[in-house]
């Protein structure tokens, strides 16, 4: 298999594998709130566990792939995160489902971006935006595709043997998509369209751009996390069966690939921060209509345009940081500023799961992600455009 054909491969499939099995937590809720009793707040809470370690266990991740190269940081993650689904398939007690996705979810969610997207951009220096957002359609795949499978799985053999099947295939699945994965020959990292300089992670984290790039991270992915693990509850809530609420993620997947395709293509021509205006108006026209729309087909609707936006984010991260930093300690910076995301984004789910359980209304929370979205939107706007001559090669 070709070196870059078998990288993109396992690229998609690591994204595919991952989130396709993290979107459809959501269709389990009801079964974990049928079965023991189990409040929205403290299955949120799992989630948003699982978020921060993603965040903090990125950063890591992040160095170790710098150093060591992707395969073997894959496999071991990849296998993790399908045990944590076995496991999961098990679990009697809260505490038990909070040490998984602290854990052996946490592991899989932490590597799954940062190791794959860094790869990616050294691959592809003259053209990391689009090739991003093509492996990007993976993760939007997955989010069509495993949601309604987990969903038929539930209702033909109950939750634990859907969560046992589902686990086994992500190890599997995970497993042969890092053996694809390797970081490029040192004739490609020296070609002259992808040469090795940037800044080092000490001197990134001296300039503005790289705390404005975390501040944003924090203030947007609350709304990336908690609209996917809330929408399909929500839509049970307001008369949708099983089946039909699993379809939204569906529609967020769908939605996502023009996201991030288009998205991809336009980084290249217009830069990041462009990029970034496009993803937040998105998100909050998508936000808008989910606050005020009430139907099942006004559900839908936000899902569709929220789906492009959430799309654009996931594809628009990893080229900006190469835009301002370079690839030298891409994967570090690039695992810094996903942290800061995840850090606001875990705070995103179990808080709208309180909200939930205090109100019997997602209204409260929802607001509360327009206006974070919106503020994210102003510390783009104040991004400088980056200047390529500036980026020295090395520092």
């Amino acid at each position: 298999m070709n070196g870059r054909f078998a990288v993109v491969f396992g690229a998609c499939l690591t994204q595919f594998t991952i989130i396709g099995l993290l979107f459809s937590y959501g269709i389990f809720i009801k079964a974990f709130e049928t079965e023991f009793g189990w409040s929205r707040t403290l299955l949120s809470g799992c989630s948003t566990l699982a978020f921060f370690m993603m965040g903090l266990l990125a950063m890591v991740s992040g160095r170790l792939s710098d150093r060591f190269g992707p395969r073997r940081v894959l496999a071991v993650t990849g296998i993790s995160y399908g045990l944590g689904y076995v496991l999961m398939s098990q679990i009697s007690a809260p505490w038990q489902l909070y040490l998984i996705f602290a854990t052996f979810l946490g592991l899989g969610l932490g590597s799954h971006d940062v190791v794959t997207l860094s790869t990616i951009g050294r691959w592809f220096s003259a053209r990391r935006g689009i090739m991003t957002g093509l492996v990007k359609v993976g993760t939007a795949t997955g989010q069509i595709i495993v949601p309604p499978l987990a969903a038929l799985l539930i209702a033909g053999f109950g939750w634990r043997m859907a969560l046992m099947t589902l686990g086994v295939a992500a190890a599997v699945l995970l497993f042969i998509a890092a053996m694809a994965m390797r970081s490029p020959p040192v004739a490609a990292s020296t070609d002259p369209l992808a040469p090795p300089q940037g800044m080092a992670f000490a001197s990134a984290r001296r300039t503005r751009a790289f705390w404005t790039l975390g501040a944003t991270q924090f203030l947007l992915m609350p709304s990336l996390f908690t609209v996917p693990l809330h929408v399909a509850v929500h839509g049970m809530d307001i008369g949708m069966s099983a089946p039909l609420a699993a379809t939204l993620l569906s529609a967020i997947g769908v939605a996502s690939i023009a996201g991030r395709l288009l998205v991809g293509g336009l980084i290249d021509r217009i830069g990041g921060r462009n990029g970034y205006i496009c993803c937040f108006a998105a998100l909050i026209l998508g936000l808008c209509i989910l606050i005020l729309g009430h139907s099942h087909i006004a559900l839908f609707a936000a899902m569709a345009v929220y789906g492009f936006g959430h799309g654009g984010f996931f594809t628009v991260v990893s080229p900006t940081v190469a835009e301002f930093f370079g690839l030298r300690a891409h994967g570090a910076i690039f695992g810094t500023v996903l942290f800061f995301g995840t850090v606001g984004g875990s705070l995103g789910p179990i808080l709208a799961g309180l909200v939930f359980d205090t109100t019997g209304s997602y209204f409260i929370a929802f607001s509360g992600l327009l206006v974070m979205a919106a503020l994210g939107l102003g510390l783009v706007l104040s991004l400088p455009t980056p200047d390529p001559e500036a980026v020295p090669a090395s520092v």
